[in-house]
């Protein structure tokens, strides 16, 4: 049996009045979806530790079954491994975000989500200006950058900046955990004021203002950390060839210290205007050659959600029903070994609270030939009495492979 994983990453959500009191996942017009749900078994899955905060890292590694207290080191490091920057021991690793300030506030996470040429261009600056022999930028992907300091210390409190949009930045910089992270937590948040000035009036910007647009105004470093030690799938749980397909620096760079084959597929950005028939067209292909598993992420809900676009976040659900569960499902009818199929979030991100929840999210597990367990749509309610009721830690991805 070959398996696959399709993520709708932050599609959980909780009643929203202008749905009806219904979540979007229960407006959506998901019917693949529900009919892989009416064929499978359903349950709740504990992504998050309630010790840890509710990050897509975290989450989406206790999808696949990891023992988050052990390898988490942060989502900085990992997204390193996709962008093919090697973490030495004694580096810190950091996720750095462009971000809108206005009126001192956090506007926004993503700069107004910035395209990555821009971004590319306004990171390779800072790092002329800012960059030392102990402090490196690295561009990545639309507002989602890397920051690595030699000798850097981790023991930091850094606040995710789409959890606190409308918040005075000056509440939520950086502060030391202890006495050997206040050198570090004192050079992040001068280098956090100093891009303010440098960035203020950079040509970029200049048009992003003129054309009423989010300026990218500030860095905004976060989730330190140091490499990890991961073991791979095949080790933990046994996989064969495995792949992962998403837009995505994070996911990506999971997917290598998992051991996973990273896909590409052009035109995949991360959000609502994604490559949907190119990313299920390589999950597909992957499937049909000698690749066992495919772990297959769509970001766009999830970033629907921290906009707080109910409408936007509904479409997301829907393009997923139609441009990837629809196509897999067709192509599994020709494959030549059977196909399991797993479809879930990795978190909540409810569109009124516009940043992730710890709150357990529904799955479908339909694995051909298995009794069905009578639940007939796909939601947070529904969920709730399918047959696995609520799984944590590695329980969900055992039951996916049957071990």
């Amino acid at each position: 049996m070959k398996y696959i994983i399709i993520l709708g990453d932050g599609m959980a959500d909780q009643p929203i009045a202008e749905l009806g009191n219904k979540t979007p996942l229960m407006a959506a017009n998901i019917p693949h979806i529900d009919e892989l749900a009416r064929k499978g078994k359903n349950g709740l899955l504990v992504t998050v530790p309630s010790d840890m905060p509710a990050g897509s890292e975290i989450a989406n590694m206790g999808v696949l079954g990891y023992d988050v207290h052990k390898v988490y080191e942060g989502r900085g490091v990992l997204e390193a491994a996709s962008m093919g920057v090697e973490i030495k021991d004694g580096d810190l690793g950091l996720r750095c975000n462009l971000i809108c300030i206005e009126d001192e506030k956090i506007k926004n996470h993503s700069a107004g989500h910035i395209t990555s040429p821009e971004a590319a261009e306004l990171i390779n600056f800072l790092d002329k200006e800012l960059g030392t022999d102990t402090v490196k930028f690295y561009p990545g992907v639309s507002y989602r950058h890397l920051l690595v300091i030699k000798g850097g210390n981790k023991f930091l409190k850094c606040t995710p900046p789409h959890d606190v949009p409308g918040t005075p930045f000056q509440q939520v910089m950086i502060e030391p955990l202890n006495e050997e992270g206040v050198e570090t937590a004192k050079l992040l948040n001068e280098m956090i004021l100093k891009s303010q000035e440098l960035l203020a009036n950079h040509p970029i910007n200049q048009k992003r203002k003129e054309a009423g647009k989010d300026m990218a105004n500030s860095i905004w470093p976060w989730s330190p950390g140091y490499k990890p030690q991961m073991p791979t799938l095949n080790e933990l749980f046994g996989i064969g060839k495995s792949a992962v397909i998403s837009a995505v620096d994070l996911i990506q760079g999971i997917g290598v210290y998992a051991g996973m084959e990273v896909l590409k597929v052009e035109g995949a950005t991360g959000l609502y205007d994604t490559n949907y028939e190119g990313k299920a067209q390589a999950a597909i292909d992957a499937l049909k050659g000698d690749t066992d598993f495919v772990y297959l992420h769509i970001e766009a809900s999830d970033e629907a959600g921290h906009e707080g676009d109910v409408a936007l976040k509904t479409k997301t659900i829907e393009y997923l029903n139609d441009r990837i569960v629809k196509p897999i499902v067709e192509a599994a009818k020709e494959m030549s070994e059977p196909l399991a199929i797993a479809i879930l979030p990795d978190h909540p991100t409810p569109c009124a609270l516009r940043t992730h929840t710890h709150d357990s999210i529904p799955f479908i597990i339909y694995r051909p030939g298995e009794e069905p367990d009578g639940v007939a749509t796909y939601d947070e309610e529904s969920a709730k009495a399918g047959a696995y009721k609520t799984l944590k830690d590695n329980e969900f991805i055992k039951a996916l492979l049957g071990v």
